[in-house]
């Protein structure tokens, strides 16, 4: 499964209309909702804003999409088939139309939805998405540096770095790169606190 690495845009014109492609990366269906709000604000005065999105939350896929008063199965849906054939995910699509006074059919409007968002896609690098699980660990001071080290040269996340009497240090990580580290340095304590993760 592969994400985007960073948002992206593009715009392309058929017969007068304006069709505005953004796409961003997303981690959860209340990110992606919040993002549909945004982008209705900022283009208040478009026709429409169709989008498509598929995220991933607790092992599930979450599948939604939108006309947005194009007629049915114009927008959304061939939006959200691009996202599925290219196996994409943590994703959302939305594409603001400006009616340029000349209808297109259906035929037309699907093409010009589809051609906005591959030509926006076509600017994305892709990713691929990996499962990890959030780890707690403890080390002492003197082994800081080189898991710091081995860290480097890994896909992770830091949550939280603490400072006392050991260091504890609250990560993202994947199953295989935590039994890499535990196999190169010497930590005291390693606990699970949360699994099935996408990093």
């Amino acid at each position: 499964m592969k994400t985007i690495k960073q948002n992206v845009s593009a715009e392309i014109t058929v017969k007068k209309s304006k069709f505005i492609a953004n796409i961003f990366k997303v981690n959860s269906e209340q990110e992606a909702k919040e993002i549909i709000e945004k982008i209705n604000k900022k283009y208040y005065d478009a026709r429409h804003n169709c989008y498509a999105y598929i995220v991933e939350e607790n092992g599930n896929n979450i599948e939604r999409f939108s006309d947005n008063g194009e007629p049915s199965g114009t927008a959304g849906a061939p939006m959200l088939d691009i996202l599925k054939n290219k196996k994409l995910s943590n994703i959302i699509i939305i594409v603001t139309r400006y009616f340029g006074g000349i209808l297109l059919g259906t035929g037309g409007l699907v093409k010009a939805y589809t051609d906005a968002s591959l030509e926006a896609l076509n600017k994305a690098e892709t990713i691929e998405l990996e499962y990890a699980s959030k780890y707690k660990i403890q080390m002492q001071y003197n082994e800081l540096k080189n898991f710091e080290y081995n860290l480097k040269s890994m896909k992770t996340k830091i949550i939280s770095n603490e400072y006392n009497e050991n260091v504890e240090i609250i990560l993202i990580i994947s199953e295989e790169n935590m039994k890499i580290l535990q196999s190169k340095c010497e930590l005291n304590r390693v606990c699970i606190l949360e699994e099935n993760i996408l990093l």
